[in-house]
């Protein structure tokens, strides 16, 4: 059997704005360096919505309604396993923003995000949080390189 590490990751929207995190504070960090949504991985018993409201009060302190755009799937390139990502969007918030243990939280425009040191492949669905409907992406890296990618969209 493939093993399988399954993830959420939530973009927090307000006023056209995007809450980012720039992930320069933990060590030994696959993503360090880069911006990202918030989120984590998915607890034993725990649904992607129990575990993407978790990591974002975790993170940032914020009380979210989380809706779903889309799930990633990264197969490992060496043919051990592959990660999933539920990816989240969530414009009802509630709370006080909160000091994040790994990184730094930054309220970015939303015409700025693309701009930012993100994953390769975060381009491919970036421009459809706000979009109608739901994706499907599979992205294949090397390093950091996207290598292959799959994208399905559905109204």
């Amino acid at each position: 059997m493939v093993p399988i590490k399954m993830t959420v990751l939530c973009y927090i929207q307000h006023n056209g704005k995007t809450l980012m995190l720039h992930r320069v504070k933990k060590g030994n960090d696959v993503n360090h360096g880069k911006w990202n949504g918030v989120g984590g991985k998915i607890e034993f018993n725990e649904s992607p919505e129990e575990a993407v409201k978790r990591e974002a009060l975790e993170e940032t302190g914020l009380k979210i309604e989380p809706v779903l755009k889309g799930i990633i799937t990264y197969p490992k390139t060496n043919n051990d396993g592959f990660c999933m990502a539920f990816v989240f969007v969530a414009k009802k918030i509630s709370g006080e923003l909160i000091e994040c243990n790994e990184g730094n939280l930054e309220w970015v425009k939303d015409s700025e995000i693309e701009k930012l040191c993100v994953w390769e492949g975060d381009h491919l669905f970036l421009p459809h949080l706000n979009k109608e409907g739901f994706f499907s992406i599979k992205i294949t890296y090397d390093k950091e390189k996207v290598v292959q990618k799959e994208i399905f969209l559905y109204k």
